[in-house]
C-alpha cells in the first residue's frame, strides 16, 4: 500500500516565557534565558501511515496528539523533522478554524472551501449538499459569532466531507455535536473507509478507536508509547491510566486526614479456576462456570461490612457484568492481616473470545481502598452459533400464518 503520511523523525519545542507582562520582558531583555523555559511538546516521533487505514491517536491530555494533528494539517511547523504528505487533505482540528466570526455561514462555506482548495464552481456545486448535511439551513445567513458552538462544528464538518478529501484529519470536536448529529458523522467517516481514504482521528472516546480504527497510536508526553492494533494499545492506555490512577490514591491515603481514615490493604493474589478443574487462565466452554479466588492483605484493619468486588469485562474494558459482598447480603467479617475469599458464577453466557477479571475493594461507605483493572484472564470456546461477548442460543424457523 502507498504511503500517503511520513512522518519522520519529528519534534515540537514550546518556549514558555515567566514575564508577565511587556514591561517586565524588556527588564529581563539580555538575561531572559532565565525567565523562561523550553516545553518539548512532541520528541523523535516517526509514524508511516498507508492509504485506506484510519489512524486513531490517544493519550492523556498534553501527550501531543492535537500538536501532532495540526503538524500534519501544516498549521504548525516541526522544530526538527519532516512530515511529507500525498493528496488532498481537509483537517476538522478546532472548534471555528477557518471562520469569520463577522461573516454569514454562507459566505464562511465558500471561504473555508477555498482555503481547503476547492474552486468556486465547485462550492456551487456542493452548496446545497453541505447546507442540508448540516441542519441549519434557517440560519445559513446568519453570521457565524452567533452561532452556538455545535452549529460551529456541523457547518465545518459539512464543508470537509464534501472537498473530496484523500485524507480527513479529525479532532475531539466532534465531541461538541449532538448525538444525531454524532452519528450521521460517524457513518460519513464509515462511508470514507469503504471508499479508502486515510483518517486520522483525535478522541478521548476509546469505544469509537475500537469500533473505526484498524490501528492506534499512544502518545506519553510526546513520544510514541505504544502503536499496532487498537486492542494492545488501548489496553497499554488503561494500563498507564490504571497507574495513574492508583498513585493517586496512595498519595491521598498517606495524607494526614484521610490517612486516619483508609485503612491500607491490597489485593495480593487473584486466581481463577473452571469448573472442569482448569487453573490459571483457563478456557471455558460457553455456559461453565468460574471461580474467583482473591488474597486480600491488610496491614491495618479493615472494618465489618469492607466490599470485595469482581467484574467481568472485555480487552476493551468494556464491563459485561459485576458483583460485590453488599450485592450478595454476604459481608466480610473485620480483618487485619490476610484474608481468602471466593467467587462462584454459574453459567457464564459469554461469546467466544478473551474475557478479563476485575476486583475491587472498598469501604462500607464506597471509599475506594484498592482496584486491581486486570487482575486475570480467561478465554471462552463457544459452538459459532453467535458473535459478540453474549451468546445468543436462537433458533430461526419459518412463521405461520
Amino acid at each position: 500500500m502507498t504511503t500517503v503520511i511520513d512522518i519522520d523523525d519529528i519534534s515540537k519545542r514550546f518556549v514558555i516565557r515567566k514575564e508577565k507582562s511587556l514591561k517586565e520582558r524588556l527588564v529581563n531583555f539580555g538575561r531572559s534565558n532565565l525567565h523562561k523555559d523550553d516545553f518539548w511538546a512532541l520528541r523523535d516521533v516517526s509514524l508511516q501511515i498507508e492509504s485506506g487505514s484510519t489512524v486513531g491517536l490517544i493519550g492523556p491530555n498534553g501527550s501531543g496528539k492535537s500538536t501532532l494533528l495540526k503538524m500534519i494539517g501544516g498549521i504548525l511547523q516541526p522544530t526538527s523533522g519532516t512530515v511529507r504528505l500525498r493528496g488532498r487533505l481537509a483537517a476538522l482540528l478546532e472548534l471555528g478554524a477557518g471562520f469569520h466570526p463577522d461573516l454569514t455561514g454562507r459566505e464562511n462555506v465558500y471561504l473555508n472551501a477555498s482555503i481547503l482548495g476547492l474552486s468556486r464552481q465547485e462550492t456551487d456545486r456542493h452548496f446545497d449538499a453541505i447546507v442540508d448535511f448540516s441542519g441549519i439551513e434557517q440560519f445559513i445567513d446568519t453570521q457565524v459569532k452567533f452561532y452556538s458552538s455545535g452549529m460551529y462544528v456541523r457547518l465545518a464538518f459539512a464543508v470537509a466531507v464534501h472537498v473530496d478529501p484523500d485524507i480527513l484529519l479529525v479532532d475531539e470536536v466532534l465531541a461538541v455535536g449532538d448525538e444525531p448529529f454524532q452519528r450521521k458523522c460517524l457513518e460519513r467517516i464509515r462511508g470514507f473507509q469503504h471508499e479508502g481514504r486515510t483518517i486520522v482521528l483525535v478522541t478521548h472516546g476509546l469505544d469509537q478507536v475500537a469500533e473505526f480504527c484498524d490501528r492506534a497510536v499512544v502518545l506519553e508526553h510526546g513520544r510514541v508509547a505504544a502503536d499496532g492494533p487498537p486492542r494492545e494499545a488501548l489496553r497499554v492506555l488503561r494500563a498507564d491510566f490504571e497507574a495513574t490512577r492508583q498513585d493517586e490514591i496512595e498519595r491521598k491515603q498517606a495524607s494526614i486526614e484521610v490517612a486516619s481514615r483508609l485503612p491500607r490493604a491490597r489485593f495480593t493474589g487473584v486466581a481463577l479456576q473452571s469448573d472442569s478443574g482448569e487453573t490459571g487462565s483457563p478456557v471455558l466452554q460457553t455456559g461453565e462456570g468460574l471461580t474467583v479466588a482473591v488474597e486480600i492483605q491488610a496491614d491495618s484493619a479493615l472494618p465489618e461490612g469492607f466490599e470485595i468486588g469482581i467484574g467481568i469485562a472485555t480487552p476493551l474494558g468494556t464491563v459485561l457484568g459485576g458483583t460485590n459482598t453488599r450485592l450478595l447480603e454476604t459481608p466480610p467479617a473485620a480483618l487485619e492481616g490476610t484474608g481468602r475469599y471466593r467467587f462462584h458464577v454459574d453459567s457464564l453466557q459469554l461469546g467466544d473470545g478473551e474475557y478479563i477479571v476485575q476486583t475491587s475493594l472498598t469501604m462500607p461507605d464506597g471509599s475506594e481502598v484498592h482496584g486491581v483493572p486486570e487482575a486475570a484472564h480467561f478465554t471462552v470456546k463457544a459452538d459459532g452459533r453467535s458473535q459478540g461477548p453474549l451468546h445468543l442460543d436462537a433458533v430461526f424457523e419459518p412463521a405461520t400464518a
